[in-house]
This record gives structure tokens, C-alpha cells and sequence, in this order.
């Protein structure tokens, strides 16, 4: 429990509020231990490092030190002069220098090591986290990192990996992939899947990137984020973005000339931000143009055909007489024979006595036609109605999800 220090600190309401978490302290007779600190004062350090030396070997945490290292990735980035320099923790094995490491799609020989203060190290063993420089990409945080037996051995698995990653990016729709050619399909709603290829300046805002924008998605439209990586935009990205149909989210990183080049030939968009609420505000806004309007219904009224009319040129006309609301001209209706729909299409024509009329009020009388439909009987009902399409946003879609949610619970 940190920052003891403050005013007013008190580490037993903290414990108290942990129970509604299902926590349950030493203190509160549980199993789990809480130790008040301060990292600012430096107290109750000790007390801490003890504390989970003692959980270790209560759970019988043990390690292998003498076995080939793995482990995970913490975070990647590239620097400058460095290349990408990799955060790793050790769980099983001695990590040393010179080692062949392999860690998602990339590999590398371990050229420097360097402890969280920075000092160079030649050895890290289990629970280690080092920061290492040699590896020829960024792999994403999570991954399993392991050292394997040679440059030879270390290129079959990564070309492996990357082989499946193409498929991956392959199975997607050709297209060329700009914005606004993604928005033309969004119009004509040939698509419900938005496809997008993220580049960050660090693996942390790559994945963070991509987790925001697929938070985004409902059960009509979803962001689709193919690749996210950390590191500039090379000419591989802009292939890949190509084939998939994907415009390229570019966050604190530049494409080099040869990408620069090949985007412009081949129409992939790159759009460029240092702002992430500005990135998934653009995203926001894309899919809420996926989203189909809602067809909404407004009855007006009913009908009934008192006798039916076969006039040359025109067709069979229904004289009617309105017995319920109104009926307008273009309206949307529905023939009703015994209670059963038989027919759903559009009123044709709207008559008063000879004239053609906009509307006709209840308890008036009428002569009415439908589009490309004459089975008319006496007796038959007609319902009108006019039909609204009904803009809606990513909010409305996930209200209406929640709403679909509680109804089938």
C-alpha cells in the first residue's frame, strides 16, 4: 500500500475498502499480505522485499537457473542511434550475453544488457527484467521470448511466424486502401468490418492504439486493427496495408522515402497524429458511417375497399373509404386479407372523385392504386404508413446492444 507519506494516509481504510474486491488482508483474517510503504520516503521497503521472499517459498516459487533462458517481453521501443531495445523478464534460465534470442517475428544476438538503473550487465538470471539492444524489431509486450541454438535455427521459426502473419494480412479483401475509398464503401454499407494497420513509436502505444479502437466496436461495426507495431513505416507495412485494403494510422512515426513512395504510387493512405483521442475520434466517426440507419415506422391509417375498378391504362383501382387516421400519396402500405398481410409495397395513386390529392382524411372516400400490384379484393384493408431512416451513432448502437443484453437475461 504506497505513498504513506500523504496526508492523511491510512492504510487500514484501504484494506477495508479492498474487501468489496474480494480481497481479504492478514489484517481482516485472509490469506494476502499488505504492506504499507513509501517509495518517497523509503519506508517499509525492507518490510516488502521480506514479505515476498517469504511468499515464495510458501508457494514454492522456484526457477531453473542453469536451463536455456525465456521469458516475456515488458515493452519495445526504437531509439535512435540503438536501434530496438527490448524490456524482458526472465523466468526461467541465465540470459547472457551473445545469446540468439527469438521473441514474436523478430530475432538478434544479445549485444548489450542493462540493468533498470542502466549499468551493463553479462548475466541476468530468473525474475530479471533487462533491457536488451540486438534485436532486428519490436516485438509486442506479452510475447514469449526464448534463446535458441544458432542464427540457423532462429531464422526458421521467425520466417515461420512471419509466414503466418502474410496469410493472415492475405485472407483480407483487395482494395485500394485510402480513407476516403473506405468511406465510399462505408456508404453503399458493402462493409461492416473496418480494416486498419497501426504504427507507433513504442510497442506500449501500439497496443494500447489498438485496444482502444477494437473497444470501439458493437454488433453492426467493428475496427479491425490487422497489425499494430511499434517503429517507422516501411515499405513491408505499406504492402501489407495495401493488400489488406487498409489505411495506415501513423502515431509519432514517419514512413521512410522508399514507403513514402510506394504509398503514393499504389493509393495507401497514411494518416498521421501525436494525439490519441484524435486517432480514435477519426475511427469513431468512420464507423459511425458503417452504421445502417434504423428503419423506423409511423402507422397514419386504415383503409377498407368498399369495390374494386379495372380502368384501362391504369389498372385496377380500389375505391376505399378511409376509416381510420389518413392516407398520403407515396405512402408506404400494406394489403390486408383475413387479418394476413398478402402484399407490403407503396401507394401509386391517390384519387378524389377525378383529381389526384395529396392525403385523404378519415371517414372520406377514395380511389387507390399500388406499385406493380392489382390483386385487390372487396373487403381487403389497406394500412398506410411512412417509413424514417433514422441516423444513429456508436452510443446508440452499444445502448441498444445493453438493452438486447438485459431483455435475454
Amino acid at each position: 500500500i504506497n505513498k504513506m507519506d500523504t496526508y492523511e494516509a491510512n492504510a487500514l481504510k484501504v484494506e477495508t475498502d479492498l474487501l468489496q474486491h474480494n480481497v481479504v488482508t492478514e489484517n481482516m483474517s485472509g490469506e494476502v499480505q499488505a504492506i504499507p510503504v513509501s517509495a518517497k520516503k523509503k519506508t517499509g521497503l525492507k518490510e516488502l522485499a521480506e514479505a515476498i521472499t517469504l511468499q515464495a517459498e510458501l508457494m514454492e516459487l522456484k526457477a531453473n537457473p542453469k536451463r536455456n533462458p525465456d521469458g516475456l517481453v515488458i515493452e519495445s521501443r526504437f531509439e535512435k542511434g540503438r536501434g530496438a531495445v527490448t524490456t524482458l523478464l526472465v523466468k526461467r534460465g541465465t540470459l547472457k550475453r551473445g545469446d540468439m534470442i527469438v521473441a514474436d517475428e523478430f530475432m538478434g544476438k544479445v549485444k548489450a544488457m542493462m540493468d533498470e538503473r542502466g549499468k551493463q550487465l553479462k548475466t541476468a538470471g530468473p525474475s530479471m527484467a533487462v533491457e536488451v539492444m540486438g534485436l532486428d524489431g519490436a516485438p509486442m509486450p506479452g510475447e514469449p521470448f526464448a534463446v535458441v541454438e544458432g542464427e540457423q535455427k532462429a531464422r526458421e521459426i521467425v520466417e515461420y511466424r512471419q509466414g503466418l502473419k502474410r496469410k493472415v494480412a492475405a485472407s483480407q479483401p483487395n482494395a485500394l486502401a485510402s480513407m476516403e475509398q473506405m468511406m465510399a464503401k462505408l456508404q453503399n454499407k458493402e462493409v461492416s468490418e473496418l480494416p486498419l494497420l497501426v504504427k507507433a513509436d513504442v510497442q506500449g502505444s501500439a497496443e494500447a492504439i489498438k485496444a482502444s479502437l477494437e473497444g470501439l466496436s458493437n454488433s453492426e461495426v467493428r475496427a479491425n486493427v490487422i497489425y499494430a507495431e511499434a517503429g517507422g513505416i516501411s515499405e513491408s507495412d505499406v504492402q501489407m496495408a495495401m493488400t489488406a485494403g487498409a489505411p495506415i494510422i501513423a502515431f509519432n512515426v514517419r514512413p521512410n522515402k522508399q514507403a513514402k513512395e510506394l504509398a503514393a504510387r499504389e493509393g495507401v493512405e497514411i494518416r498521421y497524429y501525436s494525439i490519441i483521442y484524435e486517432l480514435i475520434e477519426m475511427v469513431e466517426s468512420a464507423l459511425t458511417g458503417m452504421i445502417k440507419p434504423e428503419r423506423r415506422e409511423t402507422f397514419i391509417g386504415y383503409a377498407e375497399i368498399l369495390e374494386v375498378f379495372n380502368i384501362s391504362k391504369l389498372g385496377k383501382i380500389a375505391g376505399c373509404r378511409v376509416t381510420d387516421g389518413r392516407v398520403e400519396r407515396g405512402s408506404g402500405v400494406r394489403l390486408l386479407r383475413d387479418d394476413v398481410v398478402i402484399h407490403e409495397g407503396t401507394l401509386k395513386t391517390l384519387k378524389r372523385f377525378k383529381d389526384e390529392v395529396e392525403k385523404v382524411q378519415s371517414g372520406m372516400e377514395c380511389g387507390m392504386a399500388f406499385e406493380n400490384y392489382e390483386d385487390l379484393r372487396k373487403g381487403d384493408q389497406i394500412e398506410c404508413f411512412t417509413v424514417q431512416m433514422i441516423d444513429r451513432s456508436l452510443e446508440d448502437v452499444a445502448l441498444s446492444d445493453m438493452e438486447d443484453e438485459k431483455e435475454s437475461a
